[in-house]
């Protein structure tokens, strides 16, 4: 069903909101925008699949209701993106959610397992994807669109019927929901704009006080594109931003003499000139600390490590959990310097773990090789 009026919308939620879950899916563009550009919303409830139209539609008004209703669950694969999207188009972050690609890397998955993997691996059911690629902002969309834009939800409401039930009888159902309850947080999707300058290529190897130039120049960046709904590699690169912050010019002529900032407009170039010069006068107990390299582990500690983590993916064998979920190098690297502030000795992770690392640490565990496997002493 493709939804384009205002009253479809408004029947299809009030049928929708009868439903324990449903499905969403959306599709976006933002290549050349801030913000990510909605072009189109699928719902699935156990009866039915829609595709509803943002474009079309002036009020969405009933599509936020239902997904901030929180008798319904919303059941999305790989959800970041999908609420970023909702959130900045409907000022609503839908809750309670569900994420498969979460729930699936506690039921025998890769971590990051594709959409098409899912359905799989759970209805033996094998995808199309000949419009990965569309455009999704052209009107009108094909049938055969709608029909690849409504497979996203229609299968993902049966697989996670299937996933709950699964995970229902291996006592995991609590594990995956405290996984997800960070994604369901409004300040994960919320940009700090005086943090972005972490996210700049190369930052890292910037002295304090070019840290608080670029933390500065980067806040502008930021702030600039989000006023014009362009690209921030559109208002200035990554290279040209660093290349100012090693530069730190005072006057347009300096400025101008740095290849990449023709497209600025004059009052451009004052306003980062202003940037980086509150960079430059930034108190020094107030500027940003260093980027200290992580020390390459000695060869002990390594072999530790090497150690620790054949244990994790004996661990995640034995339980079907991905491995890259249950812990990474750097938790091993960090639990060995201080186990008691690593998150595996909290919820799902010590359940599953125990104190088998201490254990294996202090040498009241070993393991050994047994038909070409690891095994417990």
């Amino acid at each position: 069903m493709y939804i384009s009026t205002e009253a479809d919308l408004a029947a299809f939620c009030d049928r929708a909101a009868a439903f324990d879950a449903v499905a969403v899916d959306t599709e976006f563009l933002r290549e050349r925008t801030y913000h990510p550009r909605l072009c189109l919303v699928q719902v699935a409830t156990p009866e039915e699949s829609v595709a509803i139209d943002p474009i079309a539609l002036g009020d969405l008004a009933p599509l936020a209701d239902l997904l901030a209703n929180e008798r319904v669950i919303k059941v999305f694969h790989a959800c970041p993106q999908d609420m970023e999207v909702l959130l900045q188009s409907l000022g609503v972050l839908p809750a309670p959610i569900f994420d498969t690609q979460v729930a699936a890397a506690f039921l025998g998955e890769r971590l990051q397992t594709s959409y098409n993997g899912l359905v799989h691996a759970f209805l033996g059911i094998s995808l199309p994807k000949s419009e990965s690629l569309t455009d999704w902002s052209r009107r009108p969309l094909t049938e055969k669109q709608l029909e690849y834009a409504l497979d996203d939800v229609r299968y993902l409401i049966q697989a996670y019927h299937v996933m709950v039930e699964r995970l229902q009888r291996l006592g995991r159902l609590s594990w995956v929901l405290d996984e997800i309850r960070p994604l369901a947080e409004r300040a994960h999707y919320e940009v700090d704009r005086r943090q972005v300058y972490k996210r700049v290529k190369r930052v890292s190897s910037c002295t304090r006080r070019q840290l608080g130039v670029a933390r500065e120049l980067a806040a502008w960046r930021e702030g600039r594109a989000e006023r014009y709904n362009i690209p921030r590699k559109w208002v200035m690169s990554d290279e040209v931003l660093l290349a100012l912050v090693k530069r730190a010019p005072r006057d347009v002529s300096n400025f101008r003499s740095i290849r990449g900032t023709e497209q600025l407009s004059e009052d451009d170039v004052m306003a980062a000139l202003m940037a980086i010069g509150r960079g430059l006068s930034c108190p020094s107990d107030h500027l940003p600390p260093v980027f200290h390299a992580r020390k390459a582990p000695s060869s002990d500690l390594e072999s530790v490590t090497d150690l620790m983590y054949a244990l994790i993916r004996l661990v995640s064998d034995q339980s079907g959990v991905a491995t890259a979920m249950i812990a990474s190098r750097d938790d091993l690297a960090e639990y060995i310097d201080h186990p008691e502030r690593s998150r595996l000795r909290d919820g799902w992770r010590f359940e599953l773990l125990g104190t088998r690392l201490d254990d294996l640490l202090s040498g009241n565990m070993g393991l050994t090789v047994k038909d070409r496997k690891i095994e417990i002493l």
